[in-house]
């Protein structure tokens, strides 16, 4: 590779999958720079954390070279290289969908706190979806893209990750996984927010509220529409992640990337100015239009006027005006909050979470893994019976181990060796052929 390529790889390797490094710091590439050094024993490369360094005085090998590995590790998900509170937004995203998958949920009534439980029902996958927008923004480059070589490659490198995003996913689907998948949606909003990017804030703003109301009409238009082949439906509607309906939750993404550059400078001042848009939108949505809604769809009359009020209702997954509304505020208020706890001492208790969050997709696909993994060994037993493998997992209360032990996996692999496994891999993929498009661009405009 050449040394311009190798330059813009360099400079790709801030931009995370699902991450939230902020650009211009030099904690960005710290897991990449520990984890390349090597020293010579014996003729023999040692990694960094097996690294020893003599002891003049006493004439032995110490081992603080790999301590200092770790407290360098320790540090990486610290302040200005990272905002501590969007890694706790996210082990809060990834923790309420594992509750979603792995728990049977009451159905959510406000005024009773024994159903508060079911919260985790749509709106976690809501704040994961906006979290995106958020880390998109965080790693846009603060000064002026003057260059269309620097343009391009930020819009290569997001469309990699987003081609990888989603084939994650289309492969925990061929594999059945009795859950939606969120990561193609995931994998689409990448590509709709290189578009996205290209739009100040106001314009932001405006576009995320428009596709917020228009988003669900749209896709109620699109069920409408007669199937022919119901396998082919099914297929589409699984590998465009459909139950998550891009065309509406394009409103989050935008939202998110609005809320992300709000926060490339974090004061106690924004992140409470995000709770209370969040709040007043969370109520407005749960409270105002989704009751139109509700009712409308409850009563159920086939009329056109019921038609346009029932799309207003705000159940969970509905995508309805009322669930776009109401649940983009409670993800919003949820960042606001996350990010001023992230501000306090209470972040380094909460270092497992960030530890996590910092991981969601490495995480999240463990959980898949997991049940996947659970479903063959069963199926494979002696004897077996024919196995759900939704109730029939769920029947194993699986939350807590795997919920603690995603959550303990993910630290020490944070701990030993810094940046989540798919996260490494989708950046660094991302990386090279965004550079090498740039590369062959030029050479071709060359000739």
């Amino acid at each position: 590779m050449g040394e311009q390529a190798h330059r813009a790889v360099e400079a790709g390797e801030r931009e995370e999958d699902g991450q939230d490094d902020v650009p211009g710091s030099s904690q960005h590439n710290d897991d990449h720079t520990s984890t390349s050094c090597r020293c010579m024993r014996g003729g023999r490369t040692i990694p960094s954390l097996l690294m020893l360094e003599r002891d003049p005085r006493r004439g032995r090998y110490s081992r603080h070279v790999a301590r200092k590995s770790i407290r360098d590790r320790l540090a990486r998900l610290e302040p200005p290289g990272r905002v501590p509170g969007l890694d706790i937004a996210r082990a809060l995203a990834l923790i309420g969908m594992f509750a979603a998958h792995l728990l049977y949920q009451e159905e959510l009534v406000w005024s009773d706190p024994a159903t508060w439980s079911g919260l985790v029902n749509g709106r976690p996958s809501i704040l994961f979806a906006t979290l995106a927008g958020v880390s998109l923004a965080l790693t846009e480059d603060p000064r002026p893209r003057d260059s269309a070589s620097a343009r391009r490659r930020s819009s290569v490198r997001i469309a990699v990750r987003a081609a990888l995003i989603w084939s994650v996913g289309a492969l925990l689907v061929a594999w059945t996984v009795p859950v939606y998948v969120i990561l193609q949606t995931y994998g689409i909003l990448f590509l709709v927010a290189i578009l996205l990017l290209r739009l100040r804030t106001p314009a932001l703003l405006l576009t995320a509220a428009v596709i917020a109301v228009a988003g669900p009409y749209l896709v109620a238009m699109i069920a409408e529409i007669p199937v022919e082949d119901p396998r082919l439906a099914e297929s589409l509607f699984l590998n465009l992640g459909w139950n998550y309906p891009f065309v509406a939750w394009a409103a989050f993404i935008a939202a998110g990337i609005a809320v992300g550059r709000l926060l490339k400078q974090p004061t106690a001042a924004r992140s409470a100015a995000l709770i209370g848009v969040g709040v007043v939108l969370a109520v407005i949505g749960y409270g105002a239009i989704g009751p139109i809604g509700d009712r409308a769809s409850a009563a159920g009359a086939d009329s056109a006027r019921s038609w346009w009020l029932a799309v207003l209702q705000d159940a969970p997954h509905s995508t309805g005006v009322g669930e776009m509304v109401g649940s983009g505020g409670f993800a919003i208020a949820v960042i606001g909050a996350c990010v001023l706890l992230g501000m306090t001492g209470l972040r380094r208790p909460l270092w497992p979470l960030r530890a996590v969050g910092s991981m969601p997709l490495s995480a999240y696909t463990a959980q898949l893994v997991i049940w996947i993994w659970w479903f063959v060994a069963e199926s494979s037993r002696p004897g077996a019976t024919v196995l759900d493998p939704g109730s029939g997992f769920r029947a194993t209360e699986p939350f807590w181990p795997v919920t603690l032990g995603i959550i303990a996996g993910g630290s020490l692999w944070a701990l030993l060796i810094g940046r989540g496994p798919l996260e490494a891999l989708v950046s660094r993929v991302a990386s090279i052929v965004a550079a090498l498009s740039v590369r062959t661009r030029r050479r071709s405009s060359r000739r």
